[in-house]
């Protein structure tokens, strides 16, 4: 027997508002059964992979996360990517980017969870 995660959940202060950020970031959608008013708002992708579950809580984050998201660009390079996701809201943590074009950029949502921004496949396939 083995289990599958259906579910990766946020403890947040803004379920609809931090939801609709990674909804941007992932291209995913609105569950069907959301309704406006829920207070937890949930979003899935096309595939049939986990959702991301937003559950609003009222203590606020306190440490750097203990598991993250480390994010591909589908199209566009990784510069292009941290750029999109700056002008939707999240904020640079970090960089990691040497000159060779290789490394990361750390990001937050507007939350304050960390995630990373890597390469895009086409990127990582040219050198």
């Amino acid at each position: 027997m083995t289990s599958r995660i259906r579910h990766l959940t946020f403890d947040c202060a803004d379920a609809w508002a931090l939801g609709g950020f990674w909804k941007d970031v992932l291209g995913y959608t609105d569950h069907p059964e959301n309704e406006p008013g829920d207070e937890e708002y949930l979003i899935i992708p096309g595939d049939g992979g986990p959702g991301l579950l937003f559950i609003p809580v009222p203590e606020g984050k306190s440490a750097k996360n203990r598991i993250h998201f480390d994010v591909v660009p589908q199209t566009g390079t990784r510069d292009e990517e941290v750029e999109r996701l700056l002008g939707v809201g999240a904020t640079q943590v970090s960089d990691h980017r040497r000159p060779d074009g290789t490394g990361w950029v750390v990001l937050a949502d507007p939350e304050g969870n960390e995630f990373c921004v890597e390469r895009s496949r086409a990127e990582r396939s040219a050198v």
